[in-house]
Order: C-alpha cells, then sequence, then structure tokens
C-alpha cells in the first residue's frame, strides 16, 4: 500500500521531470529517425536465413536457432514459474523473452527460406549475383523467381527480425554488465540470491546471439541503435506507469529510484551507457568481418 501522501509528493520533486525528458528526448530523436525511413544498410532475402560459412548448408543454422529458442523458452518458463509474472517487472526478462521470441522468428524464417531454396529452377532463368555464388554450395539459390518469393513473403518480417537482433544484441550486453559488475558485487547475498538460473538467465542471452552472429549473414549497423532506445524507453516508461498506478512503491533496480537528488545523473548515466554496450556489440560484428576472411579465407564468404 502506498502511504497516504506519497504519490503526489513523489512525483512533483524536481528530478523527475529531468529524468523524463533524460529517457523521453532520446526516444523522440530515434522516433524521427525511424520515419524517416532511414535503416541503414539494404536487406536481401538470404541475409535472413543463410550462412556466412561456404560448404555449411543453411540447415545448420536453422538447427541451431531451434535449439537457441527451446533452451531460452525453457529457462524463461522455470523463472516465471519461480516468480510468477513478478518475474516481468525486471528489463532482464523483457530483453530474455525479446530474445527468445527473435529465435522463434529466426527459426520460421529460416525454415522457409531453406524449404523454398530448394525448389529446382529453370534452366533459361538461372540466373545469380557475385554473393549468391559464394553461399550456394550446399543450397540453390540460382533462381531469381524464388529469391522473388521469399523476399515477397519475409520481407516486412525480415526487418522486424532485423530490427529485434540489432535490440537483442545491446540489451542483452547492457543486461549482463549491468547485472556482473554492478548489482552482483553490491546487492548480491543482501537484496536477491544468484542462482544458477539466475546466473543462466543473465548469460545465456548473449551466448545465443554470439554464435548466432558467427553463423548469419545479417547486416548490423549503427541504425538499430534506435530501436534498442525504444527498448529500454519503452520499459522505463512501463515502470513509471506502474508506480504512477500504485502497484509497486519499490523500483527492481536502484538507479532507477527517484527519491534522489542523484536520479537525474544516475539515469543520465545508463543512457549513455547505452553507447558503449552498442558499440561493443558493433565491434564483434567488425571483428568477424575482418578477422574471420584472414584467418578462413577458403571457407568464410566474405560478407559485401
Amino acid at each position: 500500500m502506498l502511504k497516504q501522501g506519497f504519490e503526489f509528493e513523489y512525483w512533483v520533486q524536481w528530478q523527475v521531470p529531468v529524468c523524463a525528458l533524460i529517457f523521453i528526448m532520446p526516444a523522440v530523436i530515434a522516433l524521427k529517425y525511424v520515419n524517416k525511413g532511414k535503416r541503414g544498410e539494404a536487406l536481401r532475402s538470404f541475409d535472413l536465413w543463410n550462412c556466412c560459412w561456404r560448404h555449411l548448408n543453411p540447415l545448420w543454422l536453422l538447427f541451431y536457432r531451434a535449439f537457441a529458442f527451446v533452451c531460452l523458452a525453457w529457462m524463461l518458463c522455470q523463472m516465471v514459474a519461480i516468480d510468477g509474472p513478478f518475474a516481468f517487472y525486471f528489463y532482464t526478462q523483457w530483453t530474455f523473452a525479446l530474445v527468445m521470441i527473435y529465435f522463434a522468428m529466426a527459426t520460421v524464417i529460416s525454415a522457409y527460406g531453406c524449404w523454398t531454396s530448394t525448389k529446382k529452377p529453370s534452366s533459361e532463368d538461372a540466373t545469380t549475383s557475385d554473393r549468391e555464388e559464394e553461399l550456394e554450395d550446399d543450397i540453390n539459390l540460382r533462381n531469381p523467381d524464388t529469391q522473388k518469393e521469399i523476399h515477397q513473403r519475409v520481407g516486412s518480417w525480415g526487418y522486424v527480425m532485423q530490427a529485434m537482433y540489432h535490440t537483442c544484441a545491446g540489451a542483452s550486453i547492457l543486461t549482463d554488465l549491468v547485472f556482473w559488475c554492478l548489482l552482483v558485487p553490491l546487492e548480491a547475498g543482501e537484496q536477491f540470491e544468484l542462482t544458477l538460473l539466475m546466473g543462466c538467465l543473465h548469460a545465456m542471452n548473449i551466448v545465443f546471439l554470439i554464435g548466432d552472429t558467427a553463423l548469419n549473414t545479417l547486416p548490423f549497423t549503427w541504425f538499430g541503435f534506435v530501436y534498442f532506445v525504444f527498448w529500454s524507453s519503452l520499459y522505463i516508461t512501463f515502470q513509471w506507469v506502474v508506480h504512477l498506478c500504485g502497484f509497486m512503491t519499490w523500483w527492481p533496480y536502484p538507479f532507477l529510484e527517484l527519491n534522489t537528488p542523484w536520479a537525474p545523473l544516475w539515469y543520465l548515466g545508463m543512457a549513455l551507457f547505452h553507447v558503449p554496450c552498442f558499440w561493443i556489440y558493433t565491434m564483434l560484428i567488425k571483428a568477424k568481418t575482418s578477422l574471420l576472411p584472414i584467418l578462413f579465407p577458403h571457407v568464410y564468404a566474405r560478407l559485401n
């Protein structure tokens, strides 16, 4: 129960509008970029389900994504079974669920892409690009009608999948770094007990994503940062609404607490921390596209 007068006194503090601007303004700017339709690098249909390794059948990527989805779904179900709906008060479970949904969508799109690509092409219409020649060792990508059909079926969903990929990457890095570098050293044993399941929830998300990155050909650009910003802004909005409605009187993360003069600095610090988190995954992608062609020139298909 909220104490009498708590709601009014709490929400008229000077920190509240300042913190609101700190997370609302980036969301507004990100929305402006999305409305302009700037998606960054063009997304090709076979980027959604193909492997970046020569002679590696895309079915392996399909199996990996299905396996990741099953493992993530099992872990999330275990956490919900323990904490109930309360589990989703935390950013970790939000992000973990998003990663699970990404792998579910990626599995479906991979399955459809693999199935469609096996259709036998007509000899008179068989054409291919240099990029497709590098990736067609185990599957047939020579039929332009096949590629057109895949693009029509997964075009819009493909961009949703790519947006989720970018969001999951940044949010997973943020979640795991905050948990292992901030919450565990400061609050483990006092505010919560570190269990094996909790440890997996803050590790396997990024492990499975990096595994997917090592296999896929999805482009990863800085434009995807806007989706990451939306995701975090959505979570903070959820927390504020829950507190405004009186459903909770405590914050799941201490740095979200508004009843302190340090609140704006915490909010600003966490907002700025999004940049290095996304940068870390961008560097992983850069290492993949720069080092792997050198280390494995005969089996890695260079991404153009």
